[in-house]
């Protein structure tokens, strides 16, 4: 499903199933709702009235169901009927794996999603999700044809008219930032190294007006970023700090988003095995999604100063590499003495988190980052683990990730328990844990935190991605769409404003200005 041209429109238009293949896609007790006059013009000559009600009379989703209309050419599929509280009511991942097998074969085909308003975000970034950008198949460089999907939403129950052009250029904005991600995440490093993530930052500065400020290889050093420096200083292409900034006039609040950008982890020195190291490709995921939803939330027009950091290195082993027991002086002022070279993502973000709380004045600081391994332990393949000083943001998290699809469970929050399995006899602290059976990722995720100190009187949120950013082989663009629900109260668009969790109660007026303004702290 490489190369495919998503369009999302308000009404795809009529057409014989024949030369437009349809999935018609949605929630048993929805698709029940519909009405043949809804669905006829995209399934007749073909299929007839009574051949659609008998298809979903057939329908027994367990967790989901389907049945062919027409040959292979027109689909019904049902989603789950219920969820668990901690899934989507939009169901996502499910979406996702039914376009996945389901969708009809064709060059301009044609998916009509039938849910309520509340679901149209979340199912339009699951959809995204099943066509990745990136491939290196022989047969796609053969193919002149060009695809495309169209997606109409038929809207089932209250406000249930058809989509706004605002809404479905959210859509198609949100949508893009997703595939840019994943289209990152998935190419292998000897194409996406640090000079080519650096590239396609300055395209995406270029495309919304803004020149990124780069800090690279020994300038790092020199201006005390220790943490990302010594990760990258072994690999042929040098390190980067790059920081993409939007400052309009009116913002109220800072905010920085600071992503892990390892465009490739062999452990270093502390190397990864022959079965651990394949697929550390994804070790960038976190920048990659910082990219692609700062791209999308600066489009939608974001009311904030936004600042995007953009943590990059490749964990490369070399005579330069750095050693266990060396020791390092971070952009915080604290030294780490280096116990395990393949924790390096948390030294990278450190000296990111450091620089948005010391020079950026941030007032939220969210990182986010393919951190720990053990994430996929505590909360598993579908839903992130969040690390906040703040319960009402991590309470926040949950919700958003409800809201877009991009799942979020918290891990515990207590420094005063766990930060000393950082004690070092040399340093400030050390950089891996020295029990890996206690709350592992939380303790990476302190590491981090302590870089701004414990007593910050700011939100920190940590968001660790490791096992969600991928589904199997391919990446998910996992991330870009919680950050725009979790901050949509920070932007103008109505539909990022109504997936947002925060913000609801917290209206301030300002006698010099007309407009009222939501501040998230």
């Amino acid at each position: 499903m490489a190369n495919v041209r998503l369009e999302f429109k308000s009404s795809a238009g009529d057409a014989d199933p024949q030369t437009r293949p349809v999935l018609i896609l949605g929630q048993l007790p929805n698709l029940h709702r519909v009405l043949w006059s809804d669905v006829r013009g995209k399934l007749q000559p073909r299929v007839t009235e009574e051949i659609w009600k008998n298809a979903l009379g057939t329908l027994s989703p367990n967790p989901t169901d389907n049945c062919p209309l027409y040959l292979n050419l027109a689909t019904v599929a049902s989603l789950p009927s219920r969820v668990s509280r901690h899934n989507s009511p939009s169901a996502a991942h499910f979406v996702t794996r039914l376009i996945r097998s389901c969708l009809p074969s064709g060059t301009t085909r044609c998916i009509l999603m039938v849910c309520e308003r509340s679901e149209v975000f979340a199912s339009a970034c699951a959809i995204a999700r099943a066509f990745p950008l990136f491939t290196r198949r022989s047969s796609a460089s053969r193919r002149a044809d060009k695809k495309s999907v169209s997606v109409e939403f038929l809207l089932i129950g209250q406000n249930n008219g058809p989509l706004e052009l605002t809404t479905l250029k959210c859509l198609e904005s949100a949508t893009e930032g997703v595939r840019l991600a994943a289209r990152i995440v998935d190419t292998p490093c000897n194409e996406m190294n640090t000079d080519h993530f650096i590239e396609e930052i300055s395209a995406v500065g270029k495309e919304l007006g803004i020149t990124p400020m780069i800090i690279r290889d020994v300038e790092l050093k020199e201006r005390g970023f220790g943490g990302i420096y010594g990760v990258g200083k072994a690999a042929e292409h040098p390190p980067a700090m790059v920081i993409l900034s939007h400052t309009p006039e009116g913002a109220t609040q800072t905010i920085a988003w600071v992503g892990k950008g390892i465009v490739y982890d062999t452990g270093g020195l502390s190397i990864k095995g022959k079965t651990t190291m394949p697929g550390m490709k994804r070790d960038c995921g976190g920048a990659a999604a910082v990219l692609g939803a700062f791209k999308a939330a600066v489009k939608q027009g974001f009311k904030d100063n936004l600042h995007a950091l953009f943590c990059l290195a490749e964990n490369s082993v070399g005579p330069n590499a750095t050693r266990p027991d060396d020791i390092h002086l971070l952009y915080s002022g604290k030294t780490v003495e280096i116990n395990n070279t393949d924790a390096e993502g948390r030294l990278v973000l450190a000296d990111g988190v450091s620089y948005a709380c010391k020079d950026l004045n941030a007032d939220i600081i969210l990182d986010m980052a393919t951190l720990t391994g053990a994430q996929g332990i505590a909360t598993g393949k579908y839903h992130a683990a969040v690390l906040t000083n703040s319960e009402e943001w991590e309470m926040a998290c949950v919700k958003a990730g409800r809201k877009c699809g991009d799942l979020v469970h918290p891990l515990v929050y207590c420094p005063e328990l766990h930060f000393n399995e950082f004690s070092s006899a040399v340093a400030d602290m050390k950089n891996s844990v020295a029990d890996r059976e206690n709350a592992q990722s939380s303790c990476a995720g302190l590491f981090i935190a302590s870089h701004i100190g414990f007593d910050w009187p700011g939100v920190w949120v940590h968001v660790d991605i490791a096992s969600p950013v991928h589904a199997g082989e391919r990446a998910t663009g996992f991330g870009v769409a919680l950050l725009l629900s979790l901050f949509g109260r920070a932007s103008e668009d109505p539909l990022l404003n109504m997936v947002s969790p925060l913000g609801e109660d917290e209206v301030v007026e300002t006698p010099e200005r007309d407009t009222k303004r939501r501040r998230l702290v």
